[in-house]
């Protein structure tokens, strides 16, 4: 999606008028709330771009025209110099569906729906996720990065069941490191089918590396829903706090 909606501006900001025509050394680099493995969907991202003033309501109809169909800007808005899509955000909210029925998924929702072959215990997938809450090493459940940490705070990780049967895990947190949504998802839904304890999970906490044993759910399944900000005179202290690793 980043370099889509990169080429995107590149290619339309030459022919607003309020904006000077971009010369070969100049390029449009986007800044997102998160980056999201190859796959996952998006419905609520934020993204940032540096640029002179430009008509906000003619920017968003000209990227309708020239974006590809599975990529829309709902709104463009102007912000402070200090707000950063990414180091500004307090937290980001995913939302992972899976469906365990055993006819399968609604056919209209099988792009972002995980089918699962085995019922899954809705008591058991809370059980073992209210466990998890709070601010750990998550080193089991991220691929590892260097320079990165892999302490996050897990503010919400809930289950439930709609109407149409399909499993939703509700996943909040300050900021994720990389695939770890998807290897939470993956370690829990082995506790919802019965192969492990409602304890295993959070007994991953003591680990000092990546665990084999947990898999990483299937992509398609997972949503960034949402990206929460602080007041507009808190952006800059948030950014700096953000940045300050945590060991």
């Amino acid at each position: 999606m980043c370099g889509v909606l990169e080429d995107a501006l590149a290619l339309l900001l030459p022919q607003l008028s309020a904006f000077s025509p971009l010369n070969a050394e100049t390029a449009v680099r986007l800044t997102v709330a998160g980056r999201t493995d190859a796959g996952v969907h998006a419905s609520g991202q934020v993204a940032h771009v540096d640029l002179p003033y430009l008509d906000e309501d003619a920017l968003a109809r000209r990227l309708s025209r020239v974006l590809p169909a599975d990529v829309r800007v709902r709104r463009v808005h102007q912000v402070p110099a200090e707000f950063d899509a990414r180091f500004s955000a307090l937290r980001r909210h995913y939302v992972y569906r899976v469906g365990d029925a055993p006819w399968g998924v609604d056919p209209l929702r099988r792009a972002d729906t995980l089918t699962w072959p085995r019922p899954l215990e809705l008591d058991a997938l809370n059980q073992a996720s209210s466990s998890m809450l709070g601010e750990h090493d998550f080193v089991a459940f991220c691929k590892w990065r260097a320079g990165a940490t892999t302490v996050r705070e897990l503010q919400r990780l809930e289950w439930t069941r709609g109407d149409d049967g399909v499993l939703s895990a509700w996943v909040s947190a300050d900021a994720f490191c990389h695939s770890m949504v998807r290897s939470l998802i993956g370690a829990l839904l082995a506790v919802g089918e019965g192969r492990k304890s409602v304890d295993w999970p959070a007994s991953l906490f003591s680990a000092r590396e990546r665990s084999s044993a947990v898999m990483v759910a299937p992509a398609h399944g997972l949503t960034l829903v949402g990206v929460d900000y602080p007041d507009e005179e808190q952006l800059a202290a948030r950014a700096a706090v953000t940045r300050n690793y945590r060991g």
